[in-house]
C-alpha cells in the first residue's frame, strides 16, 4: 500500500522533531564542543626552567613544505634546548634536500617500511630512536607534520601548558588551509565534525573517558611515551593521533585545543583531494563495523538532511513541519557551526551549505568502507594498508 499524504506528513513531523531534539542535545549536552573555546594563552608565562624538547617530523614526499616547517621550528623563541629531526620516509621528490641544513637539525634516511606498521608511525619510531640518542635529556617530544608552520611562540605555549598543569600530552588542531572553494566549503566542516566526535572539553577532563589528539602538533612527555611502550603500542593504527591519546590518557591527563597561530600549508585544491584524505581512515574510525556504518548513515541523514528537506516543504508541507525544519536548519545548526566558521574567517551564510557538506562526508565514509572491503583501505602516498595490516590493533 502506498503511503497516504497524511502518513507522509506525520512521518515528516516525527523525523523533524527527532532532528530538532538531537540538535538540542548536541548543543546542551555534548560537552559544549561547538563553542571552540579550548585555546592556549597567547602570552605564555615565563617558567623558571624550560625543559629540553626534541621535535620529530616524519616526511614522505614533502619537498614543497618541509623547508618552511623546519625553518619555523628553528626560529622558535624558546629558551630551552631544542633539536629537530626529520625522517625522510623513502621520498622520491628531494624531501631530504628541501629540509635544509642547520646546527640543530638532523635529517635521517628512513628504513623500508616494516610489516605491521603504518608508514607515518614507522618514520616517527625511527625519529624517536634518533632523538633518544642525540638528545637523551629532552623532557618532551614534539611530533609534528611536514606541512605545519609554527609561529615563533608556539613551543613556549605548548611547554608552558604542559608544565603548569602536569600534562602528558598537549595537542593543537592547527588551522588548516582554507583558500579555494572546496577548502572553504569542506575544511571548516571537517573541523566541526572532529570537535563533535571528540568534544575538546571532554578530552581535557581527566575524569572523562574521551581521548583525542591532532597529529599535526602533539607535545608528548617522554616518560609518558615510554610508559606505553612507545609508538609500537599503536604501530598499525591509521588514526594514530587519537590512538596515542587513548593510551596516554589511561595514565595521565591530556589537553587538546584549537589555534589560529599554528597553520598547515597542505593544499586541498579540489574535491577529490579532500575525498581521499577523509576516505583514507573514516571507516577505521567506525572500527570497520558494517552496523556502525549503517548507523552513521542514518544518523547523518536525520541530523543534517531532514531539517532542510522539511524547511523546503519536501516532507509533507505542513506549516509546523516547515517551521521546525527552518528553526533547526537556520537556527540550531547555524548556531553550532558559527564558532568554527568564525575561526576560519567565513561568514555565517556558509552554514546554509552544511547539510550538503554532511552528505558529501557521509559518501566519503561509504567510500572508505568500500575501499576497505576491496582490500585497499588506508591508501595514502603510494601505500595501501590492507585489513591484514590491522592485525596488531
Amino acid at each position: 500500500m502506498l503511503p497516504t499524504p497524511l502518513m507522509i506528513e506525520q512521518a515528516g513531523l516525527v523525523l523533524t522533531g527527532v532532528s530538532f531534539g538531537l540538535w538540542i542535545y548536541l548543543l546542551a549536552f555534548r560537552g559544549g564542543f561547538w563553542r571552540g573555546d579550548q585555546r592556549l594563552d597567547d602570552s605564555p608565562p615565563d617558567l623558571s626552567k624550560w625543559p629540553g624538547v626534541a621535535a620529530v617530523i616524519p616526511a614522505r614526499n614533502e619537498a614543497q613544505t618541509i623547508g618552511k616547517t623546519v625553518a619555523s621550528l628553528l626560529a622558535q623563541d624558546y629558551p630551552g634546548k631544542l633539536s629537530v629531526i626529520v625522517v625522510d620516509d623513502n621520498s622520491d621528490d628531494g624531501t631530504a634536500i628541501a629540509a635544509g641544513q642547520a646546527d640543530r637539525l638532523s635529517v635521517i634516511e628512513g628504513k623500508p617500511l616494516q610489516e605491521g606498521w603504518s608508514g607515518k608511525l614507522w618514520a616517527v619510531h625511527q625519529g624517536l630512536g634518533a632523538a633518544k640518542e642525540s638528545h637523551p635529556d629532552a623532557v618532551y617530544v614534539l611530533l609534528t607534520d611536514a606541512d605545519i608552520i609554527h609561529d615563533p611562540e608556539s613551543l613556549r605555549r605548548l611547554v608552558a601548558k604542559a608544565e603548569e598543569q602536569g600534562l602528558d600530552l598537549v595537542s593543537l588542531m592547527v588551522r588548516l588551509r582554507c583558500q579555494g572553494f572546496w577548502e572553504k566549503w569542506l575544511i571548516p566542516v571537517f573541523i566541526f565534525f572532529f570537535q563533535k566526535l571528540y568534544p575538546f572539553p571532554w578530552v581535557n577532563d581527566p575524569a572523562h573517558p574521551v581521548a583525542a589528539a591532532a597529529g599535526g602538533c602533539m607535545l608528548v612527555r617522554r616518560t609518558a611515551l615510554d610508559a606505553i611502550g612507545g609508538v609500537e603500542a599503536i604501530a598499525g593504527r591509521l588514526i594514530d593521533d587519537c590512538a596515542l591519546a587513548v593510551e596516554i590518557k589511561k595514565r595521565g591527563p591530556i589537553w587538546l585545543g584549537l589555534t589560529s597561530k599554528v597553520t598547515s600549508e597542505r593544499a586541498y585544491e579540489n574535491l577529490s583531494e579532500i575525498w581521499r584524505m577523509v576516505s583514507r581512515s573514516a571507516f577505521e574510525q567506525l572500527d570497520h563495523s558494517f552496523f556502525a556504518l549503517i548507523g552513521t548513515i542514518i544518523g547523518m541523514a536525520v541530523l543534517y538532511l531532514v531539517p532542510p528537506l522539511a524547511g523546503l516543504a519536501l516532507l509533507g508541507g505542513e506549516s509546523e513541519v516547515v517551521a521546525l525544519g527552518l528553526v533547526t536548519w537556520w537556527g540550531l545548526m547555524e548556531m553550532a557551526f558559527w564558532p568554527t566558521l568564525r575561526l576560519y574567517g567565513l561568514p555565517l551564510a556558509w552554514g546554509v551549505l552544511l547539510p550538503v557538506a554532511a552528505l558529501l562526508f557521509t559518501l566519503m565514509t561509504v567510500t572508505s568502507a568500500i575501499n576497505h572491503w576491496r582490500g585497499r583501505g588506508g591508501a595514502w602516498k603510494g601505500r595501501i594498508y590492507s585489513p591484514a595490516s590491522d592485525a596488531n590493533r
